[in-house]
C-alpha cells in the first residue's frame, strides 16, 4: 500500500498538515490535491482545532506543480479543483501558519500565500516560476502575491521568476518571520501555542472580519464591525471571570 501523500497530526489544539512526497520535493500532483482537499474540508468543520500548520516533508515545503502531471493531463473532479483547494485553505476558520523549509516555488508559494502567517527558515527559497515554464497563474498568485509584497515587487518577482532567499523574503514582507533552520520548528510551535492559548472564538471572528474588510470600503467596514456580525466568543464570560488582567 502506498503512503499517504498528505499527513495530518493533531496535538494540543494544533493540526499539522504535511505534504508527503519528499522524493519529489512535495510536487503537487492531482492525487496529492485530492488528499489535501479532504483534510482541509475536515479541518473546516473541526471545532477541536484552534490552529493549523501547513508544511512539507523532507527538504522542501513544495517545489510547485508536478510538471509531469500537467503534461499527462491527469484528471481532477472539477476544472478549478486546485484553485478552489487553495481558496479553501485561505478560508479555513482557524489561523493557518505556513512552515516553509527549502524550496517553495510557484504552486507551493501559492499554497503558502493562502496561509495567514508565513514562517521561513534561512535556507528557504521562494519564487514564482510560471514564466520559466510558459505557464500562467490560475491559483491566485496575481492577487495574493501583490497583497503581500505590493504590486511593483510582485511584478518583478513574476516577470523575472527570481528565487528569493528566506532573509530577503522577510525584508520584503513575503514572509512574517525568517529564522535559523534549526529554530524553525520551535518558532512555529511557539507561534501556534500562542494562538491556541487565546480564545479560539475570538480568532475565528477576527479572521472573518479581516476577510470582510479586505473587500469592503473602509467606512463600511468600520460600521460592519460595530454590528458584531458574528456575535461574541462562547468563552468570553469564562475568560473575563478568570483573568486578572484588564483589556
Amino acid at each position: 500500500m502506498s503512503s499517504p501523500l498528505v499527513l495530518r497530526s493533531d496535538a494540543d489544539g494544533v493540526a499539522t498538515v504535511t505534504l508527503n512526497r519528499p522524493e519529489k520535493l512535495n510536487a503537487l500532483s492531482p492525487a496529492l490535491f485530492l488528499e489535501l482537499r479532504a483534510i482541509v474540508d475536515a479541518l473546516a468543520a473541526d471545532d477541536s482545532v484552534g490552529c493549523v500548520v501547513l508544511t512539507g516533508a523532507g527538504r522542501a515545503f513544495c517545489a510547485g506543480n508536478d510538471l509531469a502531471a500537467i503534461g499527462n493531463r491527469e484528471p481532477l473532479p472539477t476544472p478549478n479543483f486546485q484553485s478552489e483547494t487553495v481558496d479553501a485553505i485561505e478560508n479555513l476558520p482557524q489561523p493557518v501558519i505556513a512552515r516553509i523549509n527549502g524550496h517553495c516555488y510557484t504552486g507551493g508559494l501559492e499554497l503558502a500565500l493562502a496561509c495567514d502567517l508565513l514562517v521561513a527558515g534561512e535556507s528557504a527559497s521562494m519564487g514564482d516560476t510560471h514564466g520559466q515554464w510558459g505557464l500562467v497563474p490560475v491559483w491566485g498568485m496575481s492577487v495574493r502575491l501583490p497583497e503581500r509584497v505590493g504590486r511593483s515587487k510582485a511584478k518583478e518577482l513574476m516577470f523575472t521568476a527570481r528565487r528569493v532567499p528566506g532573509p530577503e523574503a522577510k525584508e520584503m514582507g513575503l514572509v512574517d518571520h525568517c529564522v535559523a533552520d534549526d529554530q524553525l520548528d520551535a518558532t512555529v510551535a511557539e507561534l501556534a501555542a500562542r494562538i491556541v492559548a487565546n480564545s479560539w472564538g475570538t480568532n475565528r471572528r477576527a479572521k472573518k472580519l479581516l476577510a470582510a474588510s479586505a473587500t469592503t470600503p473602509r467606512a463600511e467596514a468600520l460600521l460592519y464591525e460595530r454590528t458584531l456580525p458574528f456575535g461574541m466568543p462562547e468563552d468570553m464570560a469564562e475568560r473575563l471571570s478568570t483573568s486578572p488582567q484588564r483589556r
